[in-house]
């Protein structure tokens, strides 16, 4: 009889918006202004509502989709671009905090676990929100909407940091989906978090915790949270 083996924590994935910077609603802001200037509108309810918290390309690409029956390449490669530029003007006069908990939870996780990011923004973004932080070289790997086309809540980009981790380290015991924990602050993000295979931990910075249930498990924010008591709750004996 063959003996499945159990699955302890050995990875955190943490999203970035929402999850370790405070930037949600200029990130929101910029994005809504690339998109009236193409002709589209979103308002926050519809954001948060009726496109789930989706990543920006992937409701970009429903909006268009919804208005023009197609999304066409061209409008949609300008939004994105619009949007990065706008956020990266804003960024050059007020700098995103990061939630005050974050450095605290990160440099306690950083020496049992291996600490990534995946996130739908863009990498410029994320190294220049973590640049000259506490935890800025805490994190083994990145992976930015810049390495992964496509977006949450497809498992695509979660699926990625897994074999980019792998890659990393390809002697055995290779690193398992089910030995990673994935720390989400949207619907969407958690959606693609279970496709994936992961454990999910829901901060409900974003979105009220009652909208984020589908997480294994749901808190208010990672302030005085111990990654080795998630490990024990999460991640049990004889899971």
């Amino acid at each position: 009889m063959l003996c499945t083996k159990e699955a302890a924590l050995r990875a955190i994935i943490f999203d970035f918006n929402g999850v370790i910077a405070d930037d949600e609603t200029p990130h929101l802001e910029c994005f809504q202004q690339a998109l009236a200037e193409s002709g589209l509108t979103l308002t926050k309810e519809e954001y948060y509502g009726t496109y789930l918290g989706m990543d920006e390309r992937t409701c970009a690409a429903a909006l268009l989709l919804k208005r023009d029956g197609r999304c066409a390449p061209s409008i949609h490669a300008r939004i994105a671009e619009r949007k990065a530029t706008l956020f990266r003007d804003h960024t050059a006069t007020q700098k995103p905090a990061l939630f005050p908990w974050v450095s605290g939870f990160v440099e306690r996780a950083a020496g049992p676990y291996r600490l990534t990011i995946a996130s739908g923004g863009r990498r410029e973004q994320i190294l220049s929100a973590l640049a000259g932080t506490a935890i800025e070289q805490h994190f083994e790997l990145i992976v930015s909407a810049d390495e992964c086309a496509v977006g949450k809540p497809d498992p695509a980009i979660y699926e990625f940091a897994l074999r980019q981790l792998n890659a990393r380290r390809p002697r055995p015991p290779l690193l398992r989906s089910s030995e990673c924990l994935v720390i989400e602050d949207s619907r969407a993000g958690i959606q693609a978090a279970l496709k994936a295979g992961m454990r999910v931990l829901a901060v409900a910075t974003t979105y009220p915790a009652s909208q984020l249930t589908d997480a294994h498990l749901v808190v208010p924010s990672l302030d005085g949270i111990q990654p080795k008591d998630l490990a024990q709750r999460l991640f049990p004996p004889g899971n």
